[in-house]
């Protein structure tokens, strides 16, 4: 099964859905939330669903954090970072930088008429983005996305019940040594450090990167993994749509602080209980013909890729912003471009392409 959720999980996600949307998976050791609504139900109901608990998959990584904390505590890590990411403030501080970092990525490989887009420009562009966003000097792209992968696999092998490697571990001992050696310069993690201690601006600034990086190198992936069905004029509503029909975040995890009932299945105080946003925003009641890629729904704003309630993400616009530009920026500077191969997405927590190979008309 869990070889299934990670390649082809749609057949399955619809079944449960249809017939038993919160159910008992063994190979998960959880429970499995597929329905559009009783996911929302989970995610607003953090006193009763919560991710304070010691098995949360990414606090095993990187410590407590504001992803892994809730009620007093979580506001505490989060107010420290959250005034940098208001909706109104992303526009003017970063258009004009991603627009550049855009421009500089894709002049690098223009000429050659092929590239994999994922990691010639979704991942470098990410990573330079969050290195703006915090305050990071001397961020090394390679280096910074092979801790993230390192990260990654270790947060699957976690999810999937297999003993992880040490590579998560030590990928995370060299990011907490790069961000800890920039919290002495003046940064969104010197303000941080103001209110928090320097292990809980790390673990935060760790999540920040998390998704900053190996999300929205995902969110923008995917979308242009449906390359060809891409109108420029239309694209703020096709990263909507890609966002529902393949979050890049697949899976988010709380555990039951008591016994509750949720649609028939009897929860008890400690399980887990995993909402499947995956299969939430396939949910058949709420997006019709939910397997189809089409930017023209009425209702894309019920998509639930970000998450819901107090751990919405903290990112969201700023991931938007990156994946509009990227794409534009594609679209307009790489004539005739088509994909080269069909782009597979695959992965159990975090869903992507393995890669998006393209070819245009070399100027």
């Amino acid at each position: 099964m869990i070889e299934q959720l990670t390649t082809d999980p749609y057949p399955l996600l619809a079944r449960l859905r249809a017939t038993e949307p919160v159910a008992w998976l063994p190979d998960l050791n959880g429970w499995l939330v597929t329905r559009h609504d009783l996911a929302l139900r989970v995610m607003r109901d953090a006193e009763t669903f919560t991710v304070d608990d010691p098995r949360f998959s990414t606090a095993r990584v990187v410590g407590p954090s504001m992803l892994s904390l809730d009620a007093d505590a979580h506001t505490r890590h989060r107010t420290p970072f959250a005034r940098h990411f208001r909706p109104r403030e992303i526009a003017e501080r970063f258009e004009g930088f991603v627009r550049a970092e855009c421009a500089r990525l894709v002049d690098g490989f223009a000429a050659a008429g092929q590239a994999e887009l994922r990691r010639a420009l979704a991942g470098p562009l990410s990573v330079a983005v969050v290195g703006e966003a915090l305050g990071l000097a001397d961020t090394d792209t390679a280096r910074v996305l092979a801790w993230y992968d390192a990260i990654v696999s270790t947060v699957d092998d976690i999810a999937a019940g297999r003993v992880p490697d040490s590579r998560g571990t030590t990928a995370f001992g060299e990011l907490r040594a790069h961000l800890e050696g920039s919290v002495g310069r003046r940064s969104l993690l010197t303000e941080a450090a103001s209110t928090l201690d320097l292990p809980e601006v790390v673990s935060n600034a760790a999540v920040l990167m998390f998704g900053g990086i190996e999300t929205t190198e995902g969110m923008i992936a995917n979308l242009l993994s449906h390359l060809e069905h891409l109108d420029r004029a239309r694209l703020p509503a096709a990263i909507e749509e890609s966002l529902r029909l393949e979050p890049a975040a697949a899976v988010v995890d709380r555990y039951a602080t008591r016994d509750v009932a949720l649609a028939g299945a009897s929860i008890a105080r400690g399980d887990l209980v995993t909402v499947s946003l995956t299969a939430a925003n396939r949910d058949p009641a709420v997006f019709e013909d939910p397997d189809v890629f089409d930017p023209g729904r009425p209702n894309l704003r019920k998509q639930l890729a970000f998450a819901h309630g107090p751990h919405f993400c903290l990112g969201a616009d700023l991931a938007r912003l990156e994946t509009r530009i990227a794409v534009e920026t594609v679209l307009d500077r790489l004539p005739g471009i088509t994909l080269a191969e069909p782009a597979a997405v695959s992965g159990l927590v975090f869903r992507k392409p393995g890669g998006v190979h393209a070819r245009w008309l070399p100027s």
